[in-house]
């Protein structure tokens, strides 16, 4: 890395033959490669220079990384990784790479350039990334448009999506995936998106570059793109399996278990409150996840989620309070307002300003067996 950095400075001032394309990289399976990849190819004919600008590099030796990482503060680099070394990690990984010759006049180009060896400095190189909104396929296209004479227009003929459907776009093979993105993220996501916002997801980049225009300050249009060729065609290797059972089966599961629990204590005239312990500990523990991340994460969209009615850390508090009742064969104010609050949630989920994950309502069903169970008991030995 620091031997091509110690190159571009030599030949900085040679820039007369250059060309740059925009590289976008196909999903891999691997989680954190589940979304693609893009980056800027910078070709320099005249030293035999071929690197690639990487926005997506950061470091596991950072001071308190996962600390960080999960609060929504972890920093990420630019870094020129020779072209060869870039496209072995992608062919390793199964990916195609799809390149995008841009079309930039000489002067551009060479801003481009200059721009490039100025943001891998390592003063300047790190940055704050956020999935959404500032990410490494949103840092190339603002690159890219920062060394443009004039605007780039994209264009408004492509469908426009939430976010929440573009994550789910690429999640639909992973399903457990795609429920860890659900559950974490709220309404904020739900709302339709502008087609420059859309271009945080790097295929939806390539999509809105191929069809832009350049419209220059003399007023001269040209096309962003003047060719595009797959440079590594993609492998099937595979879906991994993530879990036997999908989160609907696992929560069908754990539904019909609870459903058994009920009808057995109705059975045998008892309360199994080990099972109250289960369900308020995940719900509880859930719930103090959520409440973390709506006040101490700075990721994007945590902060509206209105999953909070079912995983509530409450449930922790009320913990005590259930088993106590099922020793002493007494009621608890606990199970009413549980039972109003998940009710509510069922009947009226379909109309909150959130699209909620497929295991939610199943699991707000599971918790209602609960309070249900505990009425039929107390109207079945007539206690008061």
């Amino acid at each position: 890395m620091l031997l091509s950095l110690m190159l571009f400075n030599i030949h900085a001032q040679r820039l007369d033959s250059i060309r740059a394309s925009l590289i976008t990289c196909s999903p891999g399976q691997e989680v954190y490669a589940l979304y693609g990849h893009t980056a800027l190819r910078l070709q320099n004919f005249t030293t035999g220079e071929d690197l690639v600008f990487n926005y997506g590099i950061f470091s596991f030796k950072q001071p308190h990384f996962i600390w960080r990482f999960v609060r929504g503060k972890c920093d990420y680099m630019v870094v020129p990784i020779p072209w060869h070394y870039f496209t072995r990690e992608y062919e390793e990984r199964g990916s195609s790479i799809t390149s995008q010759v841009l079309n930039l006049e000489p002067q551009e180009v060479n801003r481009l350039y200059s721009n490039m060896l100025v943001d891998c400095k390592p003063e300047n190189r790190q940055y704050r990334y956020n999935f959404l909104y500032n990410n490494c396929t949103t840092k190339v296209r603002d690159a890219i448009e920062n060394c443009i004479e004039g605007r780039v227009v994209y264009p408004d003929s492509i469908p426009l999506y939430t976010y929440r459907e573009i994550l789910h776009q690429y999640t639909k093979d992973h399903p457990w995936a795609q429920e860890g993105n659900d559950i974490l993220l709220g309404a904020a996501v739900d709302t339709v998106l502008s087609a420059r916002a859309a271009m945080f997801a790097p295929e939806y980049m390539l999509r809105y570059a191929e069809n832009a225009f350049v419209y220059a300050d003399n007023n001269d249009k040209r096309p962003l793109v003047i060719g595009t060729e797959i440079l590594l065609q993609r492998k099937s290797l595979g879906i991994e399996s993530e879990f036997p059972l999908s989160p609907m089966q696992a929560m069908f599961v754990l539904l019909g278990f609870s459903l058994l629990v009920l009808l057995f204590e109705h059975w045998l005239n008892r309360q199994f409150w080990l099972w109250d312990i289960v369900l308020l500990l995940g719900q509880g523990v859930a719930g103090l996840i959520l409440l973390f991340m709506f006040f101490f994460s700075e990721h994007p969209a945590v902060n509206s989620n209105w999953q909070i009615w079912v995983l509530n850390p409450i449930a922790l508090i009320a913990l005590p309070m259930v088993v106590k009742a099922a020793f002493k064969r007494k009621k608890t104010l606990w199970h009413v307002v549980f039972f109003v609050i998940l009710s509510t949630f069922v009947v009226f989920s379909p109309w909150m300003p959130q699209e909620f994950g497929k295991i939610v309502v199943p699991l707000a069903l599971t918790l209602l067996t609960r309070p249900i169970s505990y009425y039929l008991y107390y109207r079945k030995n007539n206690k008061k």
